[in-house]
């Protein structure tokens, strides 16, 4: 009899201990898809931000079309990579589709920068000086947001990866989430739009 209660005792205190794991993953795989939720919520308003500044910027550039068209282009498909993303932040392919077009956007971003020293009365315009400013500070955010999420996918990737929790991460089919970083180090650095 004591032998069979032992042996229930051990079940039951396993199931719990499996359960406890589950449960952690659970948890940490939420909190980095709420962090996720955060940059989602800044790289919109950036995505909102930059329609209004190619248009302040067409009246005073009529012969820069090509690189405004670049920015509006690359401004979409960053939109349309974090719409994929956010419907699945755990997903390493969308990831990184939203991270290379990330790229495209900081790099026409900066080409538009580049042109809009060219043209004086376009940075004293007051439209364009508050849209560079509001366009700074979500960067900013951006980037903090960037960094909470970076946290939260670490923390899941590691208690994932620990023993014994790796045993039901694998069971469970709980996958790497994998960190929103940038690959090109010349884009670590938000565009600057200082006048």
């Amino acid at each position: 009899m004591y032998p069979l209660l032992i042996a229930l005792g051990a079940v039951v205190v396993l199931g719990f201990i499996i359960a406890g794991m589950y449960n952690g993953l659970v948890v940490l795989r939420n909190r980095f898809k709420n962090a996720f939720a955060q940059i989602d919520v800044q790289l919109k308003r950036r995505y909102d931000l930059i329609p209004n500044l190619v248009e302040t910027a067409k009246g005073y550039m009529a012969h820069e079309r090509d690189t405004l068209e670049a920015v509006v282009k690359a401004r979409n498909i960053a939109a349309n990579a974090e719409s994929k993303a956010c419907a699945d932040p755990s997903d390493p392919a969308a990831m990184q589709n939203l991270l290379n077009a990330e790229s495209g956007l900081r790099g026409s971003m900066r080409q538009l920068m580049v042109v809009v020293e060219r043209y004086p009365d376009l940075k004293a315009n007051q439209n364009m000086m508050q849209l560079t400013e509001e366009l700074t500070t979500t960067e900013n955010k951006v980037s903090f947001a960037r960094q909470a999420y970076n946290d939260s996918v670490t923390a899941y990737n590691t208690k994932r990866e620990t023993f014994p929790t790796n045993i039901i991460a694998g069971m469970f089919g709980f996958l790497a989430a994998q960190l929103f970083e940038i690959a090109d180090p010349t884009e670590r650095e938000a565009p600057k739009v200082k006048f």
